[in-house]
């Protein structure tokens, strides 16, 4: 199934509609991001609609450091004494059962090293793997359960139901029984990765950092994560495209290799935008399974942006209950065209994962975040 797009024209995915009064965050201006004489709230107000793709939204307001209303004061005590307490202890026993799982099943295994900052244990064969696999995605999965999602709504569509559906459809059986190389889903938060670890237990790329963390690192070494450093600006880019290129074709071509699991927008929004689509999930021109994950809310919102980590996790275990819904697309299947070109093959996916999860095309990214989020350090 060939996948041009060219019928998205007839349920356009909604854009982001630039202020007239505000120049978009990533070309030059000159003129001062606040304004010098305004009030706080003025000032807020302004940066919301600059940057309304990790505007906080819930009760708690920006930064989460929003005033509470009386209900929710009392809601959010008995929580910070019961629920919280309960959840912490029942979350780190998982944690620790987990690691304990992965430290057996590695014992007198060498890992998988392709260089001194690249190993892994997720080519381990057997009775290891297969621990490793179905326990990760069970524990996983009660992980979730245990911080609130006791319910999550899962929705499979197949090419009818969605806006993409070529005419050459059906036409190459053999096609559509390869295998994606890659998942590739929109980024909310860090529960992403919990999620798609309870559902197919792919391979992430994360920091370099993480994989020295206690219990976090080996569990990471055990999902075969390819392992970068962010904030370099070295040449290691070639490495690391190169290395997830591989892990792409691998996963493609041999279905005992893990999936690889990226979110090509790099960073987090608040839900309800999809950014620009880096192409590293695309260089390999194989298949991939787009993944739409939203996180329905009344209070607080799951999403983790402009709040810090602590505060995000102590308000998310005081929720009595969360939510979460996702919407598995079909394997999507490029054109020789988009092949050719892994932009326009990043960028058709982009449109069609906007058009089927009702969210707005932004054109802004990682630099204006990290401008909104010293905006806002400077005004409390």
């Amino acid at each position: 199934m060939e996948s041009e797009l060219k019928d998205l024209n007839s349920k356009p995915a909604k854009t982001q509609q630039p202020d007239p009064a505000h120049d978009d965050a990533s070309s030059k201006d000159d003129r001062p991001l606040l304004k010098p004489h305004s009030s706080s709230a003025d000032n807020i107000e302004e940066l919301e609609k600059k940057f309304a793709a990790y505007v906080r939204n819930d009760v708690y307001g920006t930064m989460g450091r929003g005033k509470l209303p009386l209900k929710e004061k009392i809601l959010l005590g008995i929580a910070l004494v019961t629920l919280l307490p309960l959840r912490v202890v029942l979350g780190m026993t998982v944690l620790v059962v987990y690691y304990l799982i992965c430290r057996v099943c590695t014992l007198l295994s060498a890992p998988n090293q392709e260089d001194e900052e690249q190993e892994d244990y997720a080519h381990l064969g057997g009775w290891r793997r297969a621990v490793i696999l179905r326990s990760g995605r069970f524990l996983s999965r009660t992980l979730l359960f245990v911080v609130g999602f006791y319910w999550i709504k899962e929705t499979h569509k197949d090419s009818s139901d969605t806006q993409e559906n070529s005419k050459t459809e059906g036409t190459n059986q053999s096609e559509d029984q390869e295998r994606p190389g890659a998942i590739v889903s929109n980024h909310v938060s860090y529960l992403d990765i919990l999620y798609h670890m309870s559902s197919s237990f792919p391979s992430f790329v994360a920091k370099r950092s993480v994989a020295k963390l206690p219990l976090i690192g080996l569990i990471s070494k055990c999902l075969g994560c390819v392992f970068v450093q962010r904030e370099s600006k070295s040449s290691d880019f070639k490495g690391v495209a190169g290395a997830v290129t591989d892990r792409v074709l691998e996963a493609h071509q041999d279905k005992t290799a893990p999936m690889m699991m990226l979110f090509p927008e790099g960073t987090t929004t608040n839900g309800d935008f999809l950014l620009p689509f880096k192409t590293g999930a695309f260089l390999a021109r194989a298949p991939v399974l787009p993944v739409i994950l939203r996180y329905p809310y009344r209070r607080f919102s799951p999403a983790w942006d402009s709040i810090t980590g602590v505060r995000h996790m102590v308000f998310l275990l005081c929720q009595f209950v969360n939510h979460m819904e996702v919407t598995h697309l079909p394997v999507y299947y490029p054109s020789e065209q988009e092949k050719d070109d892994p932009k326009l093959y990043a960028n058709n996916v982009r449109r069609l994962m906007a058009s089927e999860g009702n969210l707005i095309l932004s054109d802004i990214g990682l630099p204006e975040k990290r401008i909104y989020h010293a905006a806002l350090n400077g005004l409390f």
